[in-house]
């Protein structure tokens, strides 16, 4: 940086302005993210992590601690629900994800990427517009880049405690901020074991102990933050929760598993998530917004459409009703179960990854109809275009770093997030932000690999 002063203030100065303009156009401060700030307020107030009612705070754990704890760091400071100090706070949480996205890149490529990936993290339009948004989303990047540089860090000085320690604690705070941050822990604990059993064959240098026991330390570690946490649910709820429920619902709150078994029979596409999945229940269904792929035949459409028809009338799903939906989604699976267990997951995956990334802004998310006003068509169409380029570059990076020292950690990690947001019914382009930390360093040893090849040509 001292020898590169200038090009990370001005490209830093630029990063910040990008995210002033999201702050300033389009804050998103949203349902979850009053959720958030209400179990925050309460904490502070009343001592009590719970949600307000009518009557009393009722205690939840519905959410994890992580991003309540974040907003009630805030509000002791700058008064309650100031949700714009959080916002401007987490542009310079987004900036420090931009220096470590140029560390990972300096370790696995050289300087010169380093300064590219500073840049293209800068700009990234998505990352920018996460950060003027009150969720989790900034944060937990942040944090699966530190413990993913501190992981490379490790592994290139061979460090055997301070750094793996370390590590451990970032993914800590990942977890404690989402439950899918354990798939850091994972990927970063499985690589290490991986390498132990196999690496020797490339890196003679391995010591296999090692590296068992520093995939030991790290996962040891990272829930040792969950501890308090989970001996708090089992004070409360007398239940072991270690994490928080997969559908966020509370102890005695019913959960639709028929009717999201049944979703999960024919989603494909995050338009579908916010017309049928969201609303329900309270709102009806439009059963025309429902994919041909959701019916097999004539009679499975006439049943799917009575037991619509029957939601719409009370808005509310019973057990009796949900049984109807279990039934649907089981005949369903049973007829074609290479459609639900693999070619569905493979199309949200890849909705998920290709799909515009503007579910925060006003953009249609059928944009494909140019039914919206023209700018945010055209904002829409942008936003794609620019992140099939950030992926394309992605690709060439990694085709032609294949051969690059510990690059498999970071490819790990991609692959196991993507198989597991597969399994989802409900696929939501953010899933897929962790991940963009490792996509911003390959796509910038693409870029430098291809402008070197044109050159030598």
């Amino acid at each position: 940086m001292r020898r590169n002063l200038r090009w990370f203030a001005v490209w830093a100065a630029a990063g910040i302005l990008l995210r002033l303009v999201f702050l300033i156009r389009f804050p998103a401060v949203v349902n979850d993210s009053f959720v958030y700030g209400d179990i925050a307020k309460n904490w502070l107030q009343h001592g009590i992590y719970g949600l307000s009612g009518p009557d009393e705070i009722s205690p939840t754990y519905i959410r994890l601690p992580g991003y309540p704890a974040f907003l009630a760091f805030i509000f002791s400071i700058f008064g309650m629900e100031h949700y714009r100090t959080v916002l401007i706070t987490q542009i310079f949480v987004e900036l420090g994800t931009c220096f470590l996205c140029a560390d990972i890149a300096r370790r696995l490529f050289g300087a010169r990427t380093a300064k590219l990936a500073f840049l293209l993290t800068a700009l990234c339009p998505f990352l920018a517009n996460y950060s003027a948004a009150a969720l989790t989303e900034t944060l937990e990047v942040f944090f699966t880049a530190a413990a993913l540089d501190c992981a490379l860090a490790a592994l290139e000085k061979g460090e055997r405690l301070r750094r793996w320690s370390l590590c451990g604690i970032l993914c800590g705070a990942a977890i404690l901020l989402r439950p899918d941050g354990a798939l850091l822990v994972i990927a970063i604990a499985g690589y290490l074991v991986w390498t132990a059993c196999f690496g020797k064959r490339w890196h003679p240098e391995i010591s296999p102990r090692k590296f068992i026991a520093a995939a030991l330390l790290v996962a040891t570690i990272s829930v040792v933050p969950l501890i308090p946490w989970t001996l708090r649910n089992w004070r409360v709820f007398q239940r072991f929760q270690p994490l928080a429920p997969r559908y966020a619902n509370e102890e005695d709150e019913f959960v639709p598993m028929g009717f999201n078994r049944w979703v999960k029979t024919w989603m494909a596409d995050y338009t579908s998530v916010e017309e049928i999945y969201w609303p329900v229940p309270g709102s009806p269904i439009e059963a025309q917004r429902l994919p041909p792929r959701a019916f097999d035949n004539p009679q499975q459409r006439d049943a799917t459409m009575e037991v619509i028809s029957d939601y719409n009338n009370d808005l509310h799903i019973s057990p009796e009703l949900d049984g109807r939906f279990e039934t649907l989604a089981s005949e369903r699976i049973r007829a074609h179960p290479v459609r639900y267990y693999v070619g569905l997951p493979a199309l949200r995956i890849l909705d998920m990854w290709l799909r515009p990334r503007t579910e925060t802004l006003p953009s249609d998310s059928r944009w494909w109809e140019f039914n919206d006003d023209w700018k945010w068509s055209v904002l829409a169409i942008s936003f794609g275009v620019i992140n099939l380029a950030y992926l394309s570059c992605a690709v060439v990076g990694w085709l032609r770093s294949r051969a690059v020292k510990w690059l498999g950690l970071l490819t790990l990690f991609v692959v196991l997030r993507s198989l597991f947001l597969g399994s989802l019914e409900n696929p939501e382009p953010r899933y897929t932000l962790e991940t963009y930390p490792v996509i911003i360093v390959l796509a910038a040893a693409g870029l430098l690999a291809h402008t070197r090849g044109r050159k030598e040509a």
